[in-house]
């Protein structure tokens, strides 16, 4: 069966808005940690879900819930914003967009997944298009910044493929609010060591903090999971290719970057390698959930 268009353009919706998170980062949070800024952005929003839906998991869904909110946030968030800050934008962008191509061999060695030479080409394009959008001949390498970028795209990758395998028989929203909360949990003492005197909060940090976890966490995680849980895993990987141009919109269209012809085309690249990477997969079905309710939760 072949993806169902609205399917992939709710899952979509996640990576576009998670393309805000340079600008809001670097224009409404210069003063704060990367640590801080990860664990500010998981912890409330999961704990404001979990009062919202009043269920714990139970059994083995306390390890593995804990296993995913550390892949998923507490490790790809933190590394995402060591690598934000100490490497240009595009050179953290660029090496982020391998995880894509992570995604396709981890899904093939935990799931089964077949490799299919269009999704490692798709995967391959899409890399080029954000290239292009992003890189400049001034690119500064820095080593410790290469690193946490890789280990974030790995870490996301890990992410993915086991939400894809681990599925939970509780609704998106209690997921969702679980792997926030053990995220942030996770992230809480990192960045207490990190920035042991979080600063007060200016009206404009309130607005990207609100921004960054209500709307770039837990709405887009909702989605995200959904996603996860009803298309192929290569499928929704590549469409993380779309925070980046939506990262260089907001650019052009807020803090007067420049869109040269090499950006525009690095967009048709990145959209082409989306459609590509979903084309092979059309027989792909979602996975059953597994175990039974008792299982996978508790109520309050």
């Amino acid at each position: 069966m072949k993806p169902c268009a609205s399917d992939l353009l709710l899952t979509a919706i996640a990576p576009a808005i998670w393309g805000s998170t340079y600008i809001v980062t670097t224009e409404f949070l210069p003063d704060y940690s990367p640590m801080t800024v990860a664990m500010l952005r998981a912890l409330p929003a999961g704990l404001l879900l979990l009062l919202i839906v009043r269920q714990f998991p139970a059994g083995i869904w306390w390890l593995r819930i804990f296993i995913l909110g550390a892949l998923n946030f507490s490790i790809f968030w933190s590394m995402l914003f060591v690598s934000a800050y100490r490497l240009p934008g595009g050179v953290a962008a660029t090496v982020g967009a391998v995880q894509p191509l992570i995604v396709i061999f981890l899904a093939a060695a935990m799931l089964g997944n077949r490799i299919r030479p269009a999704s490692v080409l798709a995967a391959m394009i899409g890399l080029g298009g954000v290239a292009l959008l992003v890189l400049t001949p001034q690119a500064a390498l820095d080593p410790v910044g290469i690193a946490a970028g890789l280990a974030g795209a790995v870490s996301m990758a890990f992410g993915t493929v086991l939400t894809r395998k681990w599925q939970p028989t509780v609704s998106l929203l209690t997921f969702t609010a679980w792997q926030l909360t053990a995220g942030g949990l996770l992230l809480m003492p990192m960045a207490l060591l990190v920035e042991p005197t979080v600063p007060v909060p200016t009206i404009p940090n309130l607005l990207g903090l609100f921004w960054l976890g209500l709307i770039g966490a837990a709405l887009t995680y909702i989605l995200w999971f959904r996603g996860i849980a009803r298309l192929d895993s290569a499928v929704v990987s590549s469409l993380g290719f779309l925070s980046r141009v939506t990262a260089v919109l907001l650019g052009w269209s807020f803090l007067g970057q420049t869109l040269t012809a090499l950006q525009i085309v690095g967009v048709v690249l990145v959209i082409g390698s989306i459609w590509l990477g979903q084309r092979p997969n059309r027989n792909s079905t979602p996975l059953s959930r597994e175990g039974d309710p008792a299982s996978a939760g508790s109520k309050t």
